[in-house]
């Protein structure tokens, strides 16, 4: 996070006039800050490339017409050495489009009719590195994890949650007092039963199922 404790975000979206309107919304609150814009996924990667303000969170469209998709340039930004966050912003919200975006690396997923606070407090919990679900993407989460409704240990119930509160490998072993490799192992079981591949999938299955709630909850 930028100094003064200001959120820098990146507005990505292939409509001006919703550029416009997040941006009127960001600057509106002083605690947020749009740094730069950007009208599909590759112009995103070039902005971050570039010298200037580093984005705490990236506010991305998921469908950016002829330009680069927002869960190739999830993939993509989230593979950059110390990444800023990204929150997908998207009308599109079925199985496949969240999937995809949540195994890419998006730390959260809203849809385009949540009301500007619900978005400002996303973009916070993003920067804390928190992930965030809309309820109708909660929702669907949810019955996928029922139809095969997984059951952790308790051991690995608290990884999960130290993992939804931002925690690295390094800083769970040593909160929980057990090896790095341990630790390691768990996630290796917790992904399986859950069926995904990554932290933030993780996270948003546990946090879909009731398995663990939000930091900010």
């Amino acid at each position: 996070m930028s100094g003064g404790g200001v959120i820098r975000v990146l507005l990505v979206d292939d409509h001006p006039v919703v550029r416009r309107g997040l941006r009127a919304m960001v600057d509106d609150l002083p605690e947020l800050e749009a740094v730069g814009e950007a009208a599909d996924g590759a112009a995103a990667l070039r902005l971050l490339a570039a010298d200037g303000p580093r984005p705490d969170v990236v506010l991305m469209d998921l469908q950016m017409g002829a330009g680069m998709h927002g869960v190739e340039a999830t993939r993509r930004i989230t593979a950059l050495p110390d990444p800023p966050a990204v929150l997908i912003l998207t009308t599109y919200n079925t199985d496949a489009d969240i999937l995809a975006a949540v195994e890419a690396g998006a730390t959260g997923y809203l849809l385009k009719d949540a009301p500007p606070e619900e978005v400002a407090a996303a973009v916070r919990a993003a920067a804390r590195g928190e992930t965030v679900l809309a309820p109708p993407v909660a929702a669907r989460l949810l019955g996928r994890v029922r139809a095969g409704r997984p059951t952790l240990s308790p051991r690995e119930v608290e990884i999960l949650r130290l993992l939804a509160e931002g925690l690295a490998n390094k800083q769970i072993s040593r909160r929980l007092f057990i090896s790095e490799a341990t630790v390691k192992t768990h996630l290796v079981h917790i992904y399986g039963k859950l069926g995904v591949d990554s932290r933030t999938g993780a996270i948003a299955a546990g946090l879909a199922g009731g398995l663990i709630r939000s930091a900010s909850a």
